[in-house]
């Protein structure tokens, strides 16, 4: 009985990690300044300036700025910015990690 239900549980974690593994490796980050903010897109430069892009924000989205929960409005130009985003069209920002300076 007790091998019966440590092969349930070892079978339900296996399809668990299978389910989940794609939807993980979907997700990418990078990092760059912030160029401007509106209600829900964040349009940013890789840290050299090159490469202007905008992503979606998503409703949801975990947004700080350095460190604190923020809005998306309180993040500025000019603020460095890490986004955790979906590989979809819109590469919607899921995660937002804003600072006033430089990380090294």
């Amino acid at each position: 009985m007790l091998f019966r239900a440590v092969s349930v549980v070892v079978v339900a974690l296996a399809v668990a990690l299978l389910i989940s593994g794609p939807a993980l490796a979907a997700e990418k980050t990078h990092e760059g300044k912030i160029v401007s903010v509106s209600k829900d897109k964040l349009t940013m430069t890789e840290k050299d300036g090159t490469n202007k892009h905008t992503h979606k924000v998503s409703a949801d989205a975990t947004i700080t700025l350095d460190g604190k929960k923020a809005k998306l409005t309180e993040l500025k130009e000019g603020q460095f910015v890490k986004v955790t985003f979906s590989d979809d069209a819109d590469k919607t920002a899921t995660k937002l990690e804003a600072s006033t300076k430089e990380k090294k």
